[in-house]
């Protein structure tokens, strides 16, 4: 198990968008330079969306003005539209990470717009981008959709060939509301590397139903070596009613790191800036293994076990 993983972090975009409290921004920038030191393939800092629309992330100059880019990261952002491009490139993104849905009523719900709309208006910010930055395109809902149901892969092959067609570097494809198997998970990714060769395919996985990170070593088995998390496993949708966020970094970079996979990741530091994400956001995360260790992490008997010993030897 010598297969290189690269993992993807994305809790100060997607996990901090959706929390109720503003993060200051002096905690977005020290923590995004926490992150670039532990081995990250790519950091997804902020998005360059309305103020309005995600308040949470209205100081998204300014962070990527101030953070320290460490050699090897990418820094990329999510990008809605033409005007959230231009800021981008502006602000020297590595990346512009473009969202839309393959369910009809997620997009409506979540982009106020069908799915013919935002593929216009994506096609126009990779008219404008022009090859000059690295253009990846995130696919929600992939594995179902909590109103439609069942979303088809076919559908989901679809969109990606749309998108691949118009020279796009990258493509993430998202089970935006937990609802993968992994079975299904094994069935999309064949199908996807029979396809896609020559695209950077990235999965993204949520923990709703607990099995983010059976999904994540399908996905792993099938061959697919990119992957998005979230410290402390933030993050979530807003149309998938009790839904956990997204799968915790350190806990699925535990689990490969455990089985022999090369993560590349500095997993001890990794857990040092992890187990600061309760006080960055004022309440407890789901993660787990920054809470109980590493199960290389071993704890001393009870003293009373000594005596045992010598009781019974």
């Amino acid at each position: 198990m010598t297969q290189r993983i690269y993992f993807n972090e994305v809790a100060t975009r997607d996990g901090f968008q959706i929390e109720p409290v503003f993060i200051p921004t002096d905690t977005k920038v020290a923590l995004v330079d926490a992150l670039g030191e532990c081995g990250y393939a790519k950091i997804e800092v902020t998005s360059f969306t309305s103020p309005k629309a995600i308040p949470m992330l209205r100081d998204a100059d300014e962070v990527m003005g101030r953070i320290r880019r460490v050699p090897g990261v990418e820094y990329t952002v999510l990008v809605p539209n033409l005007r959230g491009a231009e800021r981008a490139l502006e602000a020297r993104a590595d990346e512009l990470n473009l969202v839309m849905s393959t369910s009809e009523t997620h997009n409506l719900a979540n982009l106020r717009m069908p799915m013919a709309h935002s593929f216009a208006a994506l096609s126009e910010v990779i008219t404008l981008v022009n090859g000059r930055t690295p253009v990846n395109v995130s696919l929600s809902c992939c594995f179902g959709c909590p109103m439609e149901g069942k979303v088809p892969q076919a559908s989901v092959l679809d969109w990606v060939a749309r998108f691949a067609d118009q020279g796009v570097r990258g493509v993430t494809i998202c089970d935006t509301t937990g609802m993968a198997h992994p079975a299904q998970v094994g069935r999309m990714v064949e199908a996807l590397q029979a396809r896609f060769s020559d695209l950077q395919l990235t999965l993204h996985f949520h923990n709703t139903r607990g099995m983010g990170l059976a999904n994540v070593l399908a996905a792993v088995q099938g061959g697919i070596t990119r992957f998005d998390g979230s410290l402390g496993g933030l993050g979530g949708c807003p149309y998938a009613p009790g839904a956990s966020g997204n799968i915790s970094s350190e806990d699925a970079i535990h689990m490969l790191d455990a089985m022999g996979y090369d993560t590349g990741m500095d997993l001890d530091k990794l857990l040092e800036v992890a187990r600061q994400m309760p006080a960055i956001v004022g309440h407890e995360v789901p993660g787990q293994v920054a809470k109980a260790g590493r199960i290389t992490d071993l704890h001393p008997a009870p003293d009373f076990v000594a005596a045992l010993r010598e009781q019974f030897s």
